[in-house]
């Protein structure tokens, strides 16, 4: 019976675990930046965080199939933009400092910076083109 109790409290656990991971999948999520302060890290810095226009940063690797998604949804949203938002993807197996720093726990994950390079949203997951446009407007 004590069994039959633990195998029910680990699949309770893991569908938790799952229908939570699910929900946040490819929704934009706004982060709180203490950057200011800091600065733009060197090697954002190097691939054009900070440099006076709004950045998208997605991480990817050849192995990731949402990761391509992902690029399509970050250019119909960058296709339409006066301000020449720049459109930047890392190869996480070619970049592990950056997605370190970053804390990149999995693909695809994106960052949108504003033009200062602060760190305004994060998405884990393929983000909807609407969500997108909105975090940049807002920038």
């Amino acid at each position: 019976m004590t069994a039959l109790a633990v195998l029910v409290l680990v699949i309770v656990a893991t569908l938790a675990v799952g229908v939570t991971m699910r929900t946040r999948s490819g929704k934009v999520r706004a982060t709180a930046s203490d950057d200011s302060a800091r600065g733009v890290d060197p090697a954002l810095t190097a691939v054009g965080v900070g440099n006076g226009v709004p950045v998208i940063l997605h991480f990817s690797a050849p192995w990731c199939g949402p990761c391509a998604s992902v690029r399509r949804v970050v250019a119909r949203v960058l296709e339409d933009r006066p301000d020449g938002a720049l459109d930047v993807e890392l190869d996480l197996d070619d970049n592990p400092v950056p997605a370190r720093q970053l804390g990149v726990m999995s693909l695809p994950t994106t960052f949108v910076f504003d033009a200062a390079g602060r760190e305004r949203y994060r998405v884990s997951g393929v983000p909807e083109v609407a969500d997108l446009r909105t975090a940049l407007a807002a920038l």
